[in-house]
């Protein structure tokens, strides 16, 4: 299962309040000093997000759990 969270298509100004889904603004800044978190573009000093490189890290991100009470009774 792929989530689509972001419009595919989309560029995604670092101000947009909806990237704070993945983390505040001061986070993803830290993030892109140490080169972590989902790939960004740069403009001068503006930064971007692509759409569709956001699902592909949120997607890539994700942690399947099991339960042990689904697998008991599956």
């Amino acid at each position: 299962m792929s989530l689509q969270v972001f419009e595919r298509d989309r560029l995604y100004d670092d101000a947009d309040d909806e990237l704070d889904l993945i983390a505040p603004k001061t986070k993803r800044a830290q993030w892109r000093h140490r080169r972590v978190g989902p790939p960004f573009l740069k403009f001068g000093r503006r930064v971007k997000y692509h759409g569709a490189d956001l699902n592909s890290w949120i997607n890539g991100n994700r942690v399947a759990t099991t339960c042990a009470e689904t697998q008991r009774h599956g």
